[in-house]
């Protein structure tokens, strides 16, 4: 009989969400904040964000100050530009290729973008490259015989492309697939094989398009990333591009959109709610402590659920972290979130408050959470533990120090929603590989959903995506905050600070699947090791899992 209740009560929990019920649909705010919110340093919270312009539409407004001055630029139909602007997004990539004509959604995802395979293509490419420049420009064609080309020379670049004109550019567009372009392009760069690396973003220029299929757009932002990576380094990496932000409300209607076409954010709040039912099943006294609260959005369905339970609801206290892009896409601070949630609990007659610390995961210390005495704890951590830097990066290992933080304050449960993705100590090739695979199926699973060129997309993409992809190609060192870690890690830092798995039960499970019915059939649930896998087509996108 309690494990039906249980059943009932989490599935529930899910239909809260999309049920066309009036009285949550005034209180909810269209939100999802999803990478990039706790960063830890002033050059951290800046980020940086791809932006293009088409022949036909002008869809942002990113010039590029100088990161075009070492190449020769030619009057392209599709230039490219970059601009830098901190986005809060951060979601969960993928491996794939669309490139072939023949590959579609329900086909593709094809070898990812690592192992020797890649190597050898890239090689391959390479021998293509120069075997066309010697067809269209005869074998004494050399460009830059010398490893001292720099790339902040403009005239190094110059001369290394100047033989190829535009058209020669595009005659060659045909005979490349954009994967091995891309490959072939971070290979060189990781080599610092200068004058391939211009030649090859020559052709990228021409190949990449920001309503192109989802390989092209992602090619759209790898190359702003690779563009920023070698205009500068370290401290210096934002301040060569210039910043153009969209307004609170754009913004708000950007990651409105990307909330509602793709899983992602409802995956982590389903199976995390439906955790915290299960565990506080019997708590009259309930605390959570939301380390990315954003708008609030998951508390308003965990409210509703919880005023239905049997001999009447909990009172509930929900501490929220924040930070200043928060404030920025919500147009205001957390006071906003409380007064909401204080006024949607008040609807249902659920004892509620709201204590909120404005402030970035990385500044949290025990006094700023007021935990008391007699209450039951759950602590929530949504895509924003991996903007917490660790042992690689800081002395503080603020990561662990938060796992160890949580533990001493013996929470009853800790849910964990994170891309499963491993960029965090990954030297460059290898990570940006991993990005490519990763983003890759994050774009396919947005192309399922969206028309190609819907302008309302394009800019979500820009504002919600490109920056975490350009922040993980360009930057290094404590300017690198999307520092991804797979499960197998998290559980070994867990493991360390204390903790022990609590296995998701089935309820959990059917909870989430019943959210996945409203989404494409290429999305699908894996239970593994007591956590539970969203995967699109064959690549892991995210995983969550509790601790207690």
């Amino acid at each position: 009989m309690q494990t039906s209740q249980k059943h009932q009560t989490t599935a529930s929990i899910h239909r809260l969400y999309h049920q066309p019920v009036k009285e949550i649909d005034s209180f909810c705010l269209p939100h999802i904040q999803i990478l990039d919110n706790n960063a830890c340093s002033d050059i951290g919270s800046q980020g940086t964000s791809g932006s293009f312009q088409t022949s036909k539409d002008q869809f942002f407004t990113l010039e590029s100050s100088s990161a075009t001055a070492g190449f020769v630029v030619y009057d392209s139909p599709s230039a490219v530009s970059i601009s830098s602007s901190r986005s809060p997004f951060s979601p969960q990539g993928s491996q794939s290729c669309l490139s072939d004509p023949h590959h579609s959604p329900e086909n593709t995802y094809g070898s990812p973008f690592s192992g020797s395979s890649v190597v050898d293509d890239s090689n391959e490419l390479k021998h293509k490259l120069r075997e066309l420049e010697i067809s269209l420009l005869g074998p004494e064609s050399d460009i830059i015989d010398s490893g001292n080309c720099c790339f902040s020379s403009g005239a190094h670049q110059a001369a290394s492309m100047a033989s190829l004109n535009y058209n020669q550019l595009v005659d060659m567009i045909p005979r490349l697939d954009l994967k091995e372009v891309l490959v072939a392009c971070g290979q060189a760069l990781d080599e610092r094989d200068m004058p391939t690396v211009a030649g090859l973003m020559q052709v990228l220029e021409k190949m990449v398009s920001v309503s192109g299929e989802p390989i092209q757009r992602l090619g759209a932002y790898v190359l702003e990333g690779l563009r920023a990576r070698l205009e500068s380094s370290g401290s210096n990496i934002y301040k060569a591009l210039k910043c153009v932000e969209p307004t609170s409300s754009e913004l708000m209607s950007y990651m409105s959109i990307l909330f509602r076409i793709c899983p992602y954010w409802k995956f982590a709040y389903t199976s995390a709610n439906a955790v915290i039912v299960e565990v506080m099943e019997y708590e009259p006294k309930i605390h959570i402590i939301d380390f990315q609260i954003a708008q609030g959005t998951q508390w308003i369905f965990l409210i509703a659920a919880l005023a239905k339970r049997p001999g009447g609801p909990p009172s509930i206290r929900i501490t929220g972290i924040d930070d200043s892009q928060s404030y920025h896409a919500r147009g205001g601070g957390l006071n906003i979130v409380g007064r909401k949630l204080l006024e949607f609990a008040q609807s249902y007659n659920v004892p509620f408050e709201f204590h909120d610390a404005a402030m970035s995961g990385c500044e949290v210390q025990v006094e700023h959470l007021k935990v008391q005495p007699g209450e039951a704890l759950a602590v929530n951590f949504p895509y924003v533990l991996h903007h917490m830097p660790d042992e690689s990066v800081s002395t503080w290992n603020h990561r662990d120090r938060l796992m160890r933080l949580v533990k001493s304050l013996s929470p009853k449960v800790v849910t964990l929603v994170e891309q499963e993705s491993n960029t965090n100590t990954s030297p460059f090739f290898s990570r940006y590989l991993e990005t490519l695979d990763y983003y890759t199926a994050m774009f396919e699973s947005i192309d399922v959903a969206c028309p190609r060129d819907d302008k309302e997309r394009i800019s979500a993409e820009q504002h919600c995506v490109a920056r975490d992809i350009v922040n993980m190609i360009a930057c290094e060192g404590p300017e690198r905050v999307e520092r991804h870690e797979l499960l197998g890690k998290w559980r070994s830092r867990f493991m360390m600070a204390g903790f022990s798995p609590y296995p998701l039960s089935s309820s959990v499970t059917m909870a989430v699947l019943d959210m996945l019915k409203e989404y494409h059939s290429n999305y699908r649930l894996e239970e593994r090791e007591g956590a539970l896998y969203l995967w699109w087509i064959n690549r892991a996108m995210a995983t969550s899992s509790a601790w207690r």
